[in-house]
C-alpha cells in the first residue's frame, strides 16, 4: 500500500513537463514517513532571506500552513543569482523577478517566462540625494553627478524627460551597489533599491529625498512571481495552489505585522528587526493599487504591463519588442479571488 501511495504522489510531482523527483525519491519519502500526500516542490528567493514582499508571503505561508493546507510541501531556498537557470532548469518550479527582467529575458534569449502574481505595482528602483544638497527636484540634478548601479536605468531617463532635464549636463558614473558613495559625497544622485537603501541611508545619519519615477508618470512595475510557461501547460493546479497559500500569507502580512515580522526573521536571523519593518512597509505600499484594491493583491492588468513594456522599448532597455500577453497571466488570480479576497481554504 505504501508503495502505491508513493507511485500515486510521484504522478502528481511532475511539474513543467519534468519530473520533480525521480521516482526512487518518491519512494523514498514514502518510506520515511513523509506525507504522500503533499505534491514537492521548490520556491527559490531571488536574494538573500529579508523582508522582500514575494519572500515575505512565502514565509507566512509556510510557517502558518498555508502551503500544507494546499497540499504542498515547499522548499524555500535563495539565490543571489542563479534562480533564472535553475528554473529554466528545473530544479526551482517558483521565484522571484522584477517585471523588467521578465520582458528583458522573454526578448533576449527568448526564455519562456511567464509572471503569475505581481507584488510591486510601481518599480523597485527609485532616485536619492541627500536633504543637505538642496536637490528638490530633477532639475537640480543639472549640474550634478548621478551614480547608478549597472546600467543607466529607464526610468532616470523618463524621469529626465518628463521634467524637462538638460541631460548633457549631468556626469554619470557607474558605482556599483554600496550606497554609501551617496554619503561620502562621491555622487549627489544615486540609483537606489527604494525599499531598503533610504532607511540604509538615514541609519547612517542622512536624511534623503526620493525621487520615484511614478510619480512623474512614468509606468513602472515591480518584483512578481514567475514560472516556466511548461509549468502552467503541465501542472496549473500545484500553481494555483502555490499562489493561493502565497496570496493568503500577503494578505496576512498587510494586517500583522508583528507576528510577519517574527516570522521573517525566522528565515532572516542577521538582520535588524526595523529595517526589516521599513522593508516590509515599503514593499506593502507599492503592491497597492486601484486595480488590486478591486480585484485582490498580486492582481496585474495587460494595460499595466503594455505601457511598461513601450516605456522601455522607448529608452531602448529592450533589444526587442514581446508580446505582453506572453509574458504574464491572470488565470491563477481569477481562480483564487473572490471580492478582492482570497478564497479559503
Amino acid at each position: 500500500m505504501r508503495m502505491a501511495n508513493a507511485a500515486r504522489a510521484f504522478g502528481r510531482l511532475r511539474i513543467a513537463g519534468i519530473a520533480c523527483l525521480t521516482l526512487l525519491a518518491a519512494v523514498a519519502a514514502g518510506c520515511s514517513g513523509s506525507d504522500p500526500e503533499l505534491t514537492s516542490v521548490t520556491f527559490m528567493a531571488g536574494f538573500k532571506p529579508q523582508a522582500n514582499l514575494p519572500f515575505v508571503s512565502a514565509y507566512v505561508a509556510q510557517e502558518r500552513g498555508y502551503f500544507s493546507e494546499q497540499g504542498l510541501d515547499v522548499d524555500i531556498q535563495h539565490s543571489t543569482g542563479e534562480h533564472l537557470s535553475l528554473l529554466m532548469a528545473g530544479d526551482v518550479h517558483f521565484t522571484t523577478a522584477d517585471a523588467n527582467t521578465v520582458l528583458q529575458r522573454r526578448a533576449d534569449p527568448g526564455l519562456p517566462i511567464v509572471a503569475v502574481a505581481l507584488f510591486g505595482q510601481r518599480g523597485q528602483q527609485a532616485f536619492l540625494a541627500l536633504d543637505e544638497s538642496g536637490i528638490r527636484t530633477p532639475k537640480d540634478w543639472e549640474g550634478r553627478t548621478f551614480g547608478y548601479k549597472v546600467s543607466i536605468p529607464p526610468d532616470y531617463l523618463a524621469i529626465l524627460e518628463a521634467a524637462g532635464v538638460d541631460r548633457s549636463r549631468i556626469h554619470e558614473v557607474r558605482v556599483g551597489f554600496d550606497p554609501r558613495i551617496l554619503t561620502e559625497k562621491r555622487v549627489d544622485v544615486l540609483a537606489a533599491f527604494k525599499s531598503n537603501e533610504p532607511n540604509v541611508i538615514e541609519n547612517l545619519g542622512f536624511d534623503v529625498t526620493v525621487f520615484d519615477a511614478a510619480d512623474f508618470g512614468v509606468p513602472t512595475l515591480g518584483l512578481a512571481y514567475i514560472v516556466q510557461q511548461d509549468t502552467i501547460d503541465a501542472n496549473p493546479e500545484t500553481v494555483r495552489r502555490f499562489l493561493k497559500a502565497a496570496m493568503k500569507g500577503m494578505e496576512f502580512a498587510a494586517s500583522n505585522t508583528e507576528e510577519t515580522l517574527d516570522i521573517v526573521l525566522k528565515y532572516a536571523e542577521n538582520e535588524d528587526r526595523e529595517h526589516m519593518r521599513f522593508m516590509l512597509s515599503a514593499e506593502l505600499a507599492d503592491a497597492v493599487s486601484a486595480e488590486t484594491e478591486r480585484s485582490g493583491l498580486g492582481w496585474m492588468t495587460a494595460e499595466q504591463w503594455q505601457a511598461f513594456h513601450d516605456s522601455l522599448v522607448k529608452y531602448e532597455a529592450l533589444s526587442a519588442p514581446v508580446d505582453v500577453r506572453e509574458a504574464f497571466t491572470n488565470e491563477f488570480m481569477e481562480e483564487i479571488y473572490e471580492d478582492g479576497k482570497v478564497r479559503w481554504p
